[in-house]
């Protein structure tokens, strides 16, 4: 299959892009677009074998459970059985924007590959010009994973989704870097409190000055979860090709660890905030001030995918605050790790 990438800005001809992405997944194929987290690969969430498509080009398991994306609120109640009071508010709050409510889906509406066969959906409303003049386009629900190879960082650039993709899937619409950087965070309001399934963007405060207390598990605690309501709950993700391993940010600690994996004969990456102070590693990747945690997250995945255009054999990410955007930021480590710490010599 040929990919074709195009770039939509103001000096093109933007309903002719949108007209031929519409008429792609109308006939039942994928496209990939920006959104203001990450690049998403979607497909008509009511077309079961459209929806299949996703599946097959990421390579992602079936029991993982996908996104549905509109571009109105008003669409809502086609999709799912009530809208609780705290989505209401939610939504008036924070949509468009990187929030996922997950609540009751209607029955027979929605493919079932869309659901994973769970009996709710997680649904919501992209803040990025490409992705609602596509959705608006097409009058109809995108279901829409990040758009890279399952596991492997999420793309925050067309040509990330190009590396990923590139001959298996037919288009791809390039709305230059996300703004955010790491995927929306996930809400279930189906239960009382409601729960951070996946942290993001919109922090467990702000959701707390909406709606009361919202309750946000560790993501040691999220791995006992066997059923995944939402993406990015049970398997190892956000990994580049060699293995991730945390690290306390003690810059000691660090390069003796780093001199030890060296004299092992390892090349060594590492990720860590740009004020972190000279290092021995063979790469050092800086994903941001270590305070302003918006940018580290913009940064995130960008590093991870830089590592994999390196020889390392192992790569070191040190951990941050899990305050705010920081739970995002450490949960997307701690999958990309596998929940693997780094044994620091001296402390056995």
């Amino acid at each position: 299959m040929k990919t074709v990438l195009l770039t939509v800005d103001k000096k093109v001809d933007k309903e002719k892009i949108y007209a031929q992405a519409v008429d792609i997944l109308n006939q039942g194929e994928v496209v990939a677009f920006p959104t203001e987290t990450v690049y998403g690969l979607g497909a008509v969430a009511t077309n079961e074998e459209a929806v299949k498509k996703i599946y097959k080009a990421k390579g992602r398991p079936s029991d993982n459970p996908l996104i549905v994306h509109i571009g109105t609120m008003e669409e809502v109640p086609n999709y799912v059985e009530e809208i609780p009071e705290n989505a209401k508010k939610l939504m008036e709050r924070f949509w468009p924007g990187p929030l996922t409510l997950i609540m009751k889906a209607k029955r027979g509406v929605l493919a079932t590959s869309v659901t994973a066969g769970l009996s709710t959906v997680g649904i919501r409303m992209p803040d990025h010009e490409v992705a609602l003049e596509l959705l608006r386009a097409l009058k109809k629900p995108l279901a829409a994973p990040s758009a890279n190879r399952s596991g492997k960082p999420s793309p925050t650039k067309a040509a990330h989704v190009y590396e990923d993709l590139k001959g298996r899937i037919p288009l791809i619409l390039d709305g230059g870097t996300t703004g955010i950087g790491i995927e929306s965070t996930v809400l279930d309001v189906t239960v009382n409190p409601p729960v951070i399934l996946r942290p993001g963007g919109i922090t467990k405060e702000m959701l707390e000055d909406e709606i009361g207390e919202v309750l946000e598990p560790t993501p040691k605690e999220q791995e006992l979860e066997s059923t995944p309501k939402a993406p990015g709950m049970k398997y190892t993700h956000y990994a580049p090709e060699a293995p991730v391993y945390l690290i306390e940010k003690n810059h000691e600690k660090i390069e003796q660890t780093i001199a030890k994996l060296k004299k092992e004969g390892h090349r060594v990456a590492l990720l860590a905030p740009s004020n972190y102070s000279a290092t021995s590693a063979d790469y050092f990747f800086p994903f941001g001030d270590e305070e302003d945690q918006k940018q580290m997250a913009a940064k995130l995945y960008d590093s991870l995918r830089a590592c994999d255009k390196t020889d390392a054999t192992i790569i070191l990410a040190t951990t941050t605050s899990s305050e705010g955007v920081g739970a995002a930021i450490m949960n997307r480590l701690f999958k990309a790790a596998g929940g693997k710490f780094i044994e620091v010599p001296g402390t056995e």
